[in-house]
């Protein structure tokens, strides 16, 4: 009996070790097929072949690709791009630079983005006047409002957002929320539960469970999109909880960057909504009329620019990459996490060396202490290519601004990071306007007066410990 019980054990354990070798060969040769960057291939291979268990692990909820996913159909796609139709520009009758001019149409190529003009832009750098502001026009909505954020957070402001979401509801206005499932975990499910029972069409993105968990858990729909009555929309880096508005735990309000928009560029951010709302599976029944006056008379031209792990290219990383190699003059760059690709780190030094004004800021003080690791590992190479580089002070500074030159400002969800650019849903608003980039600017020397200007003696200086612990993250930086 008890040779027979081993015999059978012997078996089990033969066939559990095949299909996992079987498995690991699989993973191998997906990773081969993808034709991915050769050195994160490899680098793939090495995990599965070296790290039993562990390396299968990690490439089943950080190594798969979604390259092959439509979002949505090609045929309701050309539905939703017809129901929010802008007018058609000239592009050669605009006034904007031919460098400007080619990163429309590459944008254009890449993601179907629209070059709008008839906008008009409002600036907020304060948490406290941007939700304000969001609460009033909310409170204004006579028959629809589409928002989306990756953190809708159960605090003070969640609530506040959400009773008027409540509120407009039960007045009959068509109210659609979209939030993300991972962003937002910490957020009870009866705070969305609320909002629900009170009419309000609310739902996550990617909703983590078993057994999608890791099919889902690393791909993040980061956006932060409001349109209100297909008038007002609001698109920047600022998400729904009280950490934007207030001190919160002794530490004081964040700083970020949002925008406030009318005009054309209005129709860009429904679709992109339209399109996630699709992806989700939700059946879309919004059809609000379009504004009875579009009569904004000026020429900001702007386009919104989406990209996600399911685009076949990454979208918003070529755009940056075009943008920078672009530049004459300067680029100044504001960024909570400071993790580029090669491309775009080869780009900024290129620009450096070419005697442009390349200056980047950060925080001091990160909210991740892994992602502050990670960026300062980036840090001596910037230096060493002449670029100026200021840690901001006097609180968490997470505005994702790109200013170049004196015509082109680029602002939205997007961190200068791998995840934004290969793992997460973004959008970003490109703006070719001399008036915006010149407040931008100012914001930005403004910001300057209360950061330190890092030195090559200076940061070459920290302890050594801290440097070894800086090159062990950034190994990691293509997951964080």
């Amino acid at each position: 009996m008890n040779a027979l019980l081993t015999s059978w054990s012997s078996w089990v354990n033969w066939l559990i070790l095949a299909a996992y070798v079987i498995t690991i060969v699989a993973c191998i040769v997906v990773v081969l097929r993808e034709n991915r960057n050769p050195i994160r291939s490899l680098a793939w291979v090495i995990a599965l072949i070296f790290l039993p268990v562990a390396g299968l692990v990690f490439y089943l909820f950080f190594g798969r690709s979604l390259k092959s996913i439509r979002m949505v159909s090609r045929h309701k796609k050309r539905k939703l791009m017809r129901a929010t139709a802008t007018r058609n520009v000239n592009l050669n009758e605009t006034g904007i630079s031919s460098d400007r001019r080619q990163l429309v149409v590459l944008s254009h190529s890449l993601s179907k983005a629209k070059f709008t003009v008839n906008n008009k832009i409002e600036i907020f750098t304060r948490g406290a006047d941007k939700f304000e502001a969001l609460k009033r026009d909310l409170r204004n909505a006579k028959s629809s409002i589409l928002l989306q954020y990756y953190i809708f957070a159960d605090d003070k402001l969640g609530n506040e957002i959400a009773d008027i979401l409540i509120e407009k509801a039960r007045q009959g206005v068509k109210v659609m929320v979209i939030y993300d499932h991972v962003g937002s975990f910490s957020t009870r499910s009866r705070f969305f539960g609320r909002m629900r029972d009170a009419g309000v069409d609310v739902h996550p993105f990617f909703r983590v469970t078993f057994p999608q968990l890791a099919n889902r858990i690393n791909w993040r729909n980061h956006r932060k999109l409001v349109i209100i009555d297909r008038e007002t929309g609001y698109i920047g880096g600022m998400n729904i909880a009280d950490r934007y508005t207030e001190k919160t735990g002794g530490k004081p309000a964040w700083r970020d960057t949002h925008f406030r928009l009318h005009g054309d560029i209005v129709e860009s951010l429904i679709l992109s909504f339209a399109i996630d709302w699709s992806f989700m599976g939700q059946p879309l029944s919004y059809d609000d009329p379009l504004p009875k006056s579009a009569s904004i008379a000026n020429n900001v031209g702007m386009q919104l620019v989406s990209s996600g792990p399911v685009d076949t290219w990454d979208n918003l990383s070529l755009c940056f990459l075009k943008a920078i190699s672009s530049a004459k003059k300067s680029i100044y760059l504001q960024t909570p996490y400071f993790l580029p690709t090669d491309a775009l780190q080869h780009a900024l030094e290129a620009a450096a060396f070419a005697k442009v004004d390349v200056r980047i800021m950060i925080p001091r003080k990160c909210d991740s202490k892994l992602l502050q690791l990670a960026s300062f590992s980036f840090v001596t190479q910037c230096l060493k290519a002449g670029i100026k580089v200021y840690l901001y002070n006097p609180c968490m500074l997470h505005a994702k601004a790109l200013i170049i030159d004196e015509d082109l400002v680029a602002v939205g969800s997007t961190n200068f990071d791998f995840r934004s650019f290969e793992n997460n849903f973004e959008t970003t608003l490109f703006v070719y306007d001399r008036e915006v980039n010149r407040k931008m600017r100012d914001i930005f020397f403004d910001d300057i007066s209360l950061s330190t200007k890092l030195t090559f003696s200076q940061w070459h200086s920290r302890p050594v410990l801290q440097r070894l612990f800086e090159s062990v993250v950034r190994l990691l930086s293509p997951i964080l």
